[in-house]
């Protein structure tokens, strides 16, 4: 029970990535608020899982890429937990296009979400976990933001932007009592995995060392090792958990 007593916060933690790092917390002790912006049901269904295992949860539904609402959302949830110990900026989406045809609603959309969403949420929880002298915040980024993409310009650029985010804010936060860490997943079996078509699949499992996608379960593990005790000497890292893709 290495979270015992802690409170936490999952952006996009309905499913995917998300909903394992929720249900990880959980399973660690921590009382845990699931964010979503539209799957109600799937965000329901992982609170209610949390539950189950002693642990108090929350929906808490916004969208991130939006400062009001996020606002509004931080202030319903420090109400309700009272503070706020853990963040987890996981909430993320991608639309897929060539830069020649990308237009500039995709490009918006994408780096509202991954990026301006990191901001936000960061933004309003930050000065209550300074005056507790305590916060562990940690970003998910992509191995996509480390190496490129074919066709994710925007995508590539929003995650690399939160790392380079990450990095900065350690910097500005480690004599505070608060660390700020990212972790970079390569290609995981989630949603957006499982539509890769059979033959870009293959040749993706040619190219990673281990010959697997990584699982949600094995990005939720690590997140779980930073925001505990054992993590407590890391700071402005980016971990990447990727088969051995980016070697």
């Amino acid at each position: 029970m290495k979270l015992k007593g802690r409170t936490a916060l999952v952006t996009g933690g309905s499913r995917g990535i998300g909903r394992a790092i929720a249900l990880a917390l959980a399973e660690e002790g921590a009382d845990v608020a699931v964010n979503f912006l539209s799957s109600e049901r799937a965000a329901k269904e992982v609170a209610e899982q949390i539950r189950k295992m002693g642990r108090q949860s929350r929906l808490a539904q916004a969208d991130v890429g939006d400062y009001p609402d996020t606002f509004r959302m931080a202030q319903d949830l420090l109400k309700e937990f009272g503070h706020l110990d853990i963040l987890v900026n996981n909430a993320g989406i991608n639309s897929d296009k060539t830069f020649v045809k990308m237009d500039h609603a995709s490009w918006r959309k994408v780096l509202a979400i991954n990026l301006d969403g990191v901001f936000n949420c960061t933004k309003v929880f930050i000065d209550q976990m300074i005056n507790q002298n305590y916060g562990r915040v940690v970003n998910i980024t992509s191995v996509i933001g480390q190496i490129g993409n074919f066709g994710q310009a925007n995508y590539a650029a929003s995650k690399a932007g939160v790392a380079a985010f990450t990095k900065s804010l350690a910097k500005e936060l480690a004599g505070k009592g608060v660390t700020v860490n990212a972790v970079a997943p390569g290609f995981i079996e989630t949603e957006m995995v499982s539509g890769i078509p059979e033959k870009v699949r293959d040749k993706l499992l040619g190219q990673i060392p281990l010959k697997r996608f990584g699982t949600a379960e094995e990005v939720a593990r690590a997140v779980v090792y930073i925001v505990s005790s054992d993590g407590d000497y890391i700071t402005g890292a980016e971990l990447s958990i990727n088969g051995g893709l980016l070697m």
